[in-house]
């Protein structure tokens, strides 16, 4: 008689105990609500941003850079992003993309490197070292979820994120942007990598970088390819909605295992006035 009775009672504690969204169970990077085209072409989404500044001087093994980061602390940890100037440039290049990022859910960290003329691989091994400072003893690593984590440059700094990607499989995405490097076969990276080229690109013209880059990654298990069309080389240093909305995308889906910004990447855009080639290895799921 007395266990007849716990067993109602026990059944209506395990509803309680599985009554979990299934969203949450089976995701728990997800951050942010649900995204829509206006929320990934927003120049900024729903977390508020603040900024710390890493001084050259206090590390080593890159030159220091800014770091971009949520306030809250209600979601938990967040997948952490660095990105890296191209050839002669400064962390100016690439700082527009640090609050548009960090307010989606990042933490990310535009860096300067260690010389303004140093080569991709030279800024591959300063991404991962930027990385490995914003996990191990910046004043944010309670923030980052070190297992989480990913790479983008520009130009010599693309290179140097397909460098970074190669030397560190564990990455979750790589997104070069118009990239330039001298090696044109990367079989061996691993990484879901984005690669974004631009049409009128005469600094690293898409037919002998982007192009053979993106055909080359034989081993990524995820990979598109996004040429702008009429844009420059420089198309990616200044606010672009059109890098920022599939990088968001492609950060959104690799580091956060959030299927819900697939819709953006597969199909994908097609040729238009903003797009004018996309490629992908779609479904990523």
């Amino acid at each position: 008689m007395r266990l007849r009775k716990l067993i109602p009672a026990l059944a209506v504690l395990l509803a309680g105990v599985t009554a979990v969204p299934a969203s949450a169970a089976a995701n728990p990077y997800e951050r942010g609500p649900a995204p829509t085209t206006a929320s990934v072409e927003a120049a900024r989404g729903p977390y508020a941003t603040a900024t710390a500044t890493v001084s050259r001087s206090s590390v080593s093994g890159f030159g220091g850079g800014t770091i971009y980061y949520p306030t809250s602390t209600a979601d938990g940890t967040f997948g952490g992003i660095a990105i890296s100037p191209g050839f002669t440039a400064s962390q100016s290049s690439v700082s527009w993309l640090g609050p548009r990022l960090a307010s989606q859910g990042f933490v990310v960290f535009t860096i300067d490197t260690s010389s303004t003329l140093d080569q991709p691989d030279s800024r591959g091994t300063q991404l991962l070292a930027a990385l490995d400072y914003l996990t191990g003893t910046s004043a944010v690593r309670s923030r980052v979820d070190a297992t989480r984590l990913g790479v983008m440059g520009h130009s010599m700094g693309g290179g140097g994120s397909l460098a970074a990607s190669r030397t560190r499989p564990a990455l979750q995405a790589a997104i070069p942007l118009t990239p330039w490097h001298t090696t044109k076969s990367w079989t061996t990276d691993r990484v879901p990598t984005l690669i974004i080229g631009a049409e009128n690109d005469t600094t690293a013209p898409v037919a002998q970088h982007s192009e053979p880059f993106y055909t080359s990654l034989t081993a990524a298990p995820d990979k598109a390819y996004l040429e702008l069309n009429n844009a420059s080389h420089s198309a990616p240093t200044s606010a672009n909605v059109t890098v920022a909305k599939y990088s968001i995308s492609w950060l959104k889906r690799f580091i956060d295992n959030d299927t819900r910004y697939e819709q953006f990447l597969c199909p994908g855009p097609s040729s238009g006035t903003l797009v004018q080639e996309y490629r992908n290895t779609c479904p990523n799921s």
